[in-house]
């Protein structure tokens, strides 16, 4: 057996910052720390957060009022941040930096007068999020067919954003099939899809030529994870979404295979590990790192935590200088 290791892989700059920001709120204020929805959508990392003190609520009315709230990558709404207030929470912000951009779309394209049509997943936090910035003038579609169900007279103001961890290849036929049945329709000055997103997706569409079976690990939960699933089932391969070697069924394999392995943007790094051991112990595979593109992006701590940081260390931190 050979293991293909995709390459990039893993947690992205958004998933390594709101680790960080959660680990680094713990550690100064002590548990318990609220988390709104879940830090990231591993199961790994929750588990793991949750033995620290973190307790991950679907309702601020959950948390105690006066105690420390953290929005999680995935962004919240104008009203749960209103809620938080109220309840006299401190907030730290650890939403993604791209999922702030939508949201920043949104409130502008609402506050010119368009109707925006929102790209993504119904029921997913970042949705939610998104749609709570201006809930009258979004419309949210998942596909083409619903594309075909909207009816906007000509001159209506138009535009459409998607969310980060869309398939690049789905969002494409839908914006191609927005701007088929209404022209005048406007995009964000710079596409949504998060660069992570686009980074797995392409290693995995280069890669998967190459083996019999693609591993992908991530959550079920995981809307980036399942894109990878997907595309590398789209491709004729057989293809299983884990979160780690506990998953793993020997009816999968034969010792001749070749296996591809990658990471969604909110597994750990060590669950590849675990994985990669369990193949080499079991079968003696052979590992090969495949690197389809490098990412140096880094996103700073949200500002408060910058400030602690400084304050301990006596020097600016990076998103200070």
């Amino acid at each position: 057996m050979e293991i293909v290791l995709a390459a990039p892989r893993g947690f992205c700059a958004g998933v390594n910052m709101a680790i960080k920001s959660l680990e680094m709120t713990l550690q100064e204020f002590g548990p318990p720390v609220y988390v709104y929805h879940e830090i990231v959508h591993n199961q790994h990392v929750v588990r793991s957060f949750r033995s620290k003190g973190a307790v991950f609520v679907d309702s601020v009315d959950e948390v105690p009022a006066g105690a420390t709230l953290m929005f999680s990558a995935h962004g919240v709404s104008p009203e749960i941040r209103r809620q938080a207030k109220e309840r006299n929470l401190t907030a730290i912000d650890a939403t993604c930096p791209l999922v702030t951009k939508v949201h920043l779309e949104a409130i502008r394209f609402a506050k010119n007068h368009y109707t925006i049509v929102l790209i993504g997943h119904q029921g997913h936090d970042e949705v939610i999020g998104t749609m709570g910035e201006a809930p009258e003038a979004i419309v949210l579609v998942e596909n083409t067919e619903e594309v075909d169900q909207l009816e906007f007279t000509e001159g209506t103001r138009l535009a459409y954003l998607t969310q980060t961890t869309l398939s690049v290849d789905d969002a494409t036929r839908i914006i191609r099939r927005l701007q088929e049945r209404f022209p005048w329709i406007e995009g964000p000055p710079k596409e949504d899809i998060c660069y992570a997103t686009q980074n797995r997706q392409e290693a995995v569409r280069l890669l998967s030529p190459q083996v019999d079976v693609v591993l992908v690990l991530g959550s079920q939960n995981s809307s980036n994870s399942q894109r990878l699933k997907e595309l590398a089932a789209e491709q004729g391969k057989a293809a299983y979404l884990i979160d780690g070697p506990e998953d793993l069924s020997p009816s999968w394999f034969g010792a001749s295979h070749r296996v591809l392995l990658t990471a969604g943007a909110s597994a750990p790094e060590e669950m590849v590990k675990a994985t990669v051991d369990w193949l080499v112990e079991r079968y003696g595979a052979s590992v090969r790192q495949e690197m389809v593109r490098e990412e140096h992006v880094h996103f700073p701590l949200p500002k408060p935590l910058r400030e602690i940081a400084k304050a301990a260390s006596g020097n600016p931190t990076e998103g200070d200088r």
